[in-house]
């Protein structure tokens, strides 16, 4: 519960102290934070009778004095300005200000200036400055997420705004957690370093008495790692059912956005996916899509039988019962349709694009060795006539990431080929991508092929054989979490910032993303955290990724760095 629960208690705190009809008004980003942790019928039974965004309702002249008003907004200069505007000309008969995160002494004199009329009750920081998807899963919906590829040169002033806004994120993670990290870094990215720098300056110098949380157990562990360390898994095919639906559908801050689907009823064409609102969701969201399509059958089979006995009203008190039960039984129905037009859709898509063939070659490339037949492999693929232009290039990506060192002329003759085959994809984005991940860039042992251990390791799990070829692939983050659950993670390859240094085995590790994570990432941390190993995971990014955004934010640094050619 713990990330989801920090900023339900946040709002919990905000709606509950205000008595009366309210109205709560929100700005972009906190209409994430706030839609991911509460639904509208909760917002509903705490007297909010109207949501608004802080950029439209400037716009309305009506007044509406007996509502209270409820702003919670991030501390930036133009929501300042706008309530500015609106503390001008109140509206409202109160106003209850709370930021998700530091104010600073200027922006509160601005406020302080402009409450002339003296309709401001309060004014708060509520550190809830992050999208909870799940528990242990926190991201930022980082805007320009593509400039962490970049050397700083090309665009100082939009890197920094990214930077400034990871570094406010993870603060206000700390904050709500009441903790303050040791932070490690990932010696082979330039950005990783820069915002575990400013994070560390933020809170042992600029904040130094917020962050003093005087806690007597050892401090957690902050890890700020770079997306580029294991470019695998955001380009292979999913199929575990959270992390499907995403690579497949799409999912954005729980929402699957279903109108693009053939016939959906109305109230079907956005669903939510939330394991804190859909406990069919809760148990499934890790299993593999075979599973998941037994589970639903079962699912049906006991929505009938309920369907069955609601057909046979016979007495008044058949009726009163049903009519009780009813709002239950909708939300039984609304919840098996939704379920049941995900998979149907799936599988639609996994048979339109071929992708149980697909994947099994893609498994292939990302876990086991031997170039010679993985050439063969995707050469056979490429000309398949099925394969979607975006799968042929994520095959020719994961080739040229496992090979990239062995046999130039034949990764040349992929590139070639996918030329011919793909013409949308412009040549050299399979190049940039090696230059950005490439195997001299990367700091872990993404393919189990670097040290010893690894390679041990990788044999015996070859030895064992593998439950499932599909999900036979595990994330370089898992290699990660064994390493500091074992106290073998290296110093000289995640370097500490300043003289802060885990006294003994941390309980708690947050674990952060440039970039962006994964679902599959997210489940690894789940499945870990369910372990009882005696240390608590979280997994935070600026984004969450599929293929199809991995690879826009790949073209779009390629396009900004085309525009400097200095860099390319």
């Amino acid at each position: 519960m713990v990330m989801v629960a920090a900023v339900r208690d946040y709002i919990n705190r905000m709606l509950q102290d205000i008595t009366g009809m309210k109205v709560l008004i929100l700005d972009p980003q906190t209409v994430s934070f706030v839609s991911v942790v509460y639904s509208q019928s909760e917002l509903l039974q705490k007297e909010v009778f109207l949501v608004e965004l802080i950029d439209s309702i400037s716009m309305s002249k009506e007044s509406m004095s007996h509502l209270k008003a409820i702003y919670f907004v991030r501390p930036v200069s133009e929501n300042i300005q706008h309530l500015r505007r609106h503390l001008a000309n109140p509206r409202f008969g109160e106003y209850h200000l709370f930021f998700s995160n530091l104010l600073k002494d200027t922006q509160i004199h601005i406020l302080a200036d402009s409450d002339e009329q003296e309709v401001v009750q309060q004014v708060q920081e509520f550190y809830a400055d992050f999208v909870a998807l799940d528990p242990y899963h926190f991201i930022l919906n980082t805007p320009w997420n593509s400039l962490y590829m970049l050397p700083a040169v090309v665009d100082p002033s939009g890197l920094q705004n990214v930077c400034d806004r990871i570094v406010d994120g993870i603060a206000a993670v700390f904050l709500a957690l009441k903790r303050r990290p040791v932070i490690r870094y990932q010696r082979t990215s330039d950005i990783a370093k820069r915002i575990a720098q400013e994070t560390a300056k933020l809170m042992y110098q600029q904040e130094s008495g917020l962050f003093d949380f005087r806690r007597t157990e050892i401090s957690p562990l902050l890890m700020i790692v770079d997306r580029r360390d294991d470019p695998v898994t955001p380009l292979l095919n999913q199929w575990t059912y959270q992390a499907m639906v995403h690579e497949l559908i799409g999912i954005q801050d729980n929402k699957v956005d279903l109108r693009n689907i053939g016939k959906v009823p109305k109230d079907q064409q956005e669903v939510v996916l939330s394991s804190e609102q859909d406990s069919f969701f809760k148990a499934n969201m890790f299993e593999n899509f075979g599973d998941i399509g037994m589970n639903i059958k079962r699912m049906v089979d006991d929505f009938q039988q309920i369907a069955k006995s609601n057909q046979n009203i016979q007495t008044i008190e058949d009726m009163a019962k049903f009519v009780d039960n009813y709002p239950e039984y909708r939300k039984m129905h609304g919840n098996v349709s939704k379920h049941v037009t995900l998979v149907t859709e799936m599988s639609k898509i996994v048979e339109e694009r071929k992708l149980m063939l697909v994947s099994q070659t893609e498994q292939e490339l990302a876990c086991n060795g031997g170039q010679g037949a993985a050439y063969e492999a995707v050469t056979n693929l490429l000309n398949n006539e099925s394969l979607s232009d975006i799968d042929r290039l994520r095959l020719v990506m994961l080739y040229a990431l496992r090979y990239e060192k062995e046999n130039p002329v034949q990764l040349m003759q992929l590139f070639n080929k996918l030329a011919s085959r793909s013409p949308k994809y412009k040549p050299g984005l399979v190049q940039f991508l090696l230059k950005q991940a490439g195997v001299d860039k990367r700091t872990g042992d993404l393919y189990g092929n670097r040290d010893l251990l690894n390679i041990a390791r990788n044999m015996a799990r070859g030895l064992k054989g593998v439950e499932n070829v599909y999900t036979q692939h595990q994330p370089l983050l898992l290699q990660t979490i064994e390493n500091i659950t074992k106290g073998r993670l290296r110093d000289v390859d995640y370097p500490y910032i300043g003289n802060h240094f885990q006294q003994g085995r941390p309980q708690e590790v947050i674990i952060f993303i440039v970039g962006g994570t994964t679902y599959e990432e997210a489940r690894t941390v789940a499945l870990q955290n369910a372990s009882n190993s005696g240390i608590r995971f979280i997994l935070g990014g600026t984004v969450v990724l599929n293929s199809k955004r991995f690879l826009k934010d790949l073209e779009e640094a390629q396009r900004i760095a085309r525009t400097n050619t200095s860099v390319v």
